[in-house]
Formats: C-alpha cells, structure tokens, sequence
C-alpha cells in the first residue's frame, strides 16, 4: 500500500521516481522510460525518508534503498576501492603469495639438502618437490584464469588439477615413509625422525579431505574457491616450518598455515560482511587437529605407531 508523506516544498513521490529511474537506467540501459513504476516509501524518522523500489528491478540488495534527507537524494555510497580490489584479486593475490612464501623458504635449505648433500636422498625428493611446486604454480593460473572470466578453460584446466591433486597426496605421503626411514635409517637422526612423521602425514590428511570436497563441490563456486584456497594453504605448513627457530619455534609454525585461511576469512568480513561457512567449519577443525597433533606426537603411543607405519 502506497504512503503518502508531505515535508516543506518536497514532492517526494516525484523524487522517488525520478531517483529510482536514474538508476534504472544505470543498472539497465534499455530501460529508457521506467517512470512509472510503484515506489514505496518507508515511515518518516527525525525527518529521513527511505524509499525502496521495486525488487523486479533491483534484485540486489546493493540496490535497493536510496535516502532523502533534506528533499536532496543520497543514493548508498559504493564499497570502497580497497574492498573492490579485495573482491577482485584477492585469490589470484594469495597465490602469489603463497609462491613467494614457498619459493623464498625453500630456498634457503634446498641447496644444502638436494644440490649439494653429504649424503644424496632417495630421488623421489626431486619428484615430489617438482609436483608440490607444480601445484602452486597451477593455482596461480586457475587463479588468473578465473580473473580473466575464463571459466571455460578453468573448468577443462580442473581435471589435469584432478591428476596434479592426487598426485600431491601420493606423493606427499610416499615421500613422508621414504625420507622419515632415510634419516633414521642412514642420516641416523634417532627417534626425531620417526616421531615428526606425524606432521606430513596430518598435513596430507588435511589436504586430501579439503581437496576432495573441493572438486565434489566444484559447481558451486562460492565453496570450491574457499576450499582450493584452504588447500593451498595447508601444503605451506612445510614452508612455513622452514623459518627460524627463533621466528616460530616448535610447532608454531602451523600459525602461519592458519594466519593464510584467517586473511581469507578477513576477506569475507570486509566484502560480504559476514564470514563464509566453509571458514567457520574448517579452520576450527584445522587448529584442534593441529592442537592434537603437538600432543600426541612425543606419545609411545605414536612412537609404535609411526614406527609401524614406516617400516
């Protein structure tokens, strides 16, 4: 039911349509006679009207409501430019991000332990860190892809990242066995290198359960990214482990793993005002698991276990 509300030298049914046409005619560019349309005003409140126009018409809520104060109309104030560039490349950004991260990190113990080793390692070193690179290199291009609205080649991309994906957790866990029984077995590092075995093989266990759900929701768009996301961010925990003692001791280097979700998190908050629930679900899970992992690792428990695993 239309009001009718009259202030002091203000038609304001005119304003209200003369407003909402102006940015009809913005959103849709065909619509050059929308003027008749049915406005609803909204009850007087120290001296504002709100008008809303026609849901047909602005079908988002980024739209619907302009604002008279003063018989002047203030239409809704755009997002601001910080918030429009996190909207636009904020996961092509957190893949390079994360290339640095890894490239920068690695770089600092592959010469010493694959170029130039006193004691040359299994080659399924070489293998596994050529596809591990390989994946961060392929979510930088669906990354891009996606940017770009190349979404056909996205999707045709996706099953050669199917394979890559696989092959990550494959290998994660064969190089995991391989390397942990090298180092105890010939490096002759004692119990360290059977009990730190628990930290990649939970990080694989992580990757290959987000993973998974990711490509079984890859229609829904607004799930996959956040779940690719997470499980890139979840093979850094080794990047992250390569940092100084002294920046993040012990198993603190999995704050760096959760920091990465926590800025995609943040990124929601900013732009949709509200955090997506595939970061409240997963990222509390994530840390008890890591909680769990730094408890039971030193157990005799894990020490049998690992143990058995290995060999």
């Amino acid at each position: 039911m239309r009001r009718h509300f009259f202030l002091p030298g203000i038609d304001l049914h005119r304003a209200a349509h003369r407003t909402c046409s102006r940015i009809a005619r913005s959103l849709h560019p065909g619509l050059k006679a929308w003027t008749a349309r049915r406005v609803t005003l909204l009850p007087v409140r120290e001296g504002v009207v709100r008008i809303r126009p026609p849901p047909s018409i602005f079908p988002s809520a980024e739209h619907s409501l302009a604002t008279a104060f003063s018989g002047r109309v203030v239409h809704r104030a755009h997002p601001a430019a910080f918030v429009r560039v996190l909207d636009r490349y904020f996961y092509l950004g957190m893949s390079l991000l994360i290339l640095v991260l890894v490239t920068a990190t690695f770089s600092t113990t592959v010469p010493s332990r694959l170029f130039h080793p006193k004691t040359a390692p299994p080659y399924i070193v070489w293998l596994h860190g050529a596809v591990f690179y390989g994946w961060v290199l392929f979510f930088i291009l669906q990354s891009g892809l996606v940017r770009i609205r190349k979404t056909r080649w996205h999707r045709t991309i996706g099953w050669f990242g199917l394979a890559l994906g696989i092959a990550v957790f494959g290998l994660g866990v064969s190089t995991t066995i391989v390397m942990h029984r090298f180092e105890f077995l010939t490096l002759h590092q004692g119990q360290n290198a059977i009990v730190y075995s628990s930290i990649p093989l939970w990080d694989m266990l992580c990757f290959a359960v987000v993973f998974s759900l990711a490509i079984l929701w890859r229609k829904k768009l607004e799930y996959h990214r956040r779940l690719m996301l997470i499980a890139s961010c979840v093979l850094t925990a080794a990047a992250w482990g390569r940092l100084p003692e002294s920046v993040l001791p012990g198993l603190w280097f999995y704050a760096g793993v959760d920091l990465l979700i926590l800025m995609g998190a943040a990124r929601d908050l900013l732009v949709n005002r509200k955090i997506h629930r595939v970061y409240l679900i997963v990222l509390p899970l994530l840390i008890s698991g890591q909680i769990v992992i730094a408890q039971i690792t030193f157990t005799e428990s894990w020490k049998r276990l690992a143990h058995a695993i290995l060999f």
